[in-house]
């Protein structure tokens, strides 16, 4: 006799479970996404950052160029701009340059042995762009690589002037192409 086959009965599942765990998987998405905005999405170009670090070398003895900014002691309300070069050579060489000639005369010259006191922004300028040229055309006459040094630039300037004169002095820089520069700090204890 032939077996009687039953039929079989279908079986359900229970999709409220399967909902919740969509549910939660698409809200888990959602979170976890990050969406780009228009004005990401508009920017074509990519922006890499300099990598530094603080610089704490001192400054040269010899070849370096240094812009003063202080409040002048026998005026306590005028600030001043006081340029000088280290390299006694050089700063002769500075000196002679013909076309500092209209404001660097002859008794000023003499009074400024090591440094120019009281130099406004337009003169800074000149003295800046003067210093570039002569100091590079100085390397030149030097015969070794040990005598060849290149001169650097620094602003020394009081804590109580107000931050306007240091911007000046940066413009003058900027504007002579001399973007290098140190500032000169007192060491944190």
């Amino acid at each position: 006799m032939p077996k009687v086959k039953m039929k079989r009965t279908g079986f359900v599942i229970d999709m409220t479970p399967l909902v919740d765990i969509t549910f939660l998987l698409l809200t888990f998405f959602m979170f976890t996404a990050k969406f780009k905005s228009e004005a990401d999405s508009e920017q074509k170009f990519q922006i890499k950052r300099p990598k530094t670090q603080a610089d704490t070398a001192k400054l040269p003895e010899k070849d370096v160029a240094v812009i003063r900014i202080a409040i002048d002691s026998t005026r306590q309300t005028d600030t001043a701009y006081y340029f000088s070069v280290a390299n006694p050579e050089l700063w002769n060489t500075i000196k002679e340059d013909p076309s500092l000639s209209e404001w660097l005369t002859p008794d000023r010259k003499e009074a400024s042995k090591a440094m120019i006191k009281t130099v406004k922004i337009e003169e800074l300028e000149a003295l800046i762009s003067v210093t570039r040229t002569q100091s590079k055309a100085f390397n030149i006459t030097k015969k070794t690589a040990a005598e060849k040094a290149q001169l650097r630039f620094a602003i020394d300037s009081d804590k109580r002037i107000r931050f306007k004169w240091i911007a000046d002095a940066m413009e003058a820089m900027r504007r002579t192409r001399q973007t290098q520069f140190n500032f000169v700090t007192d060491k944190q204890q």
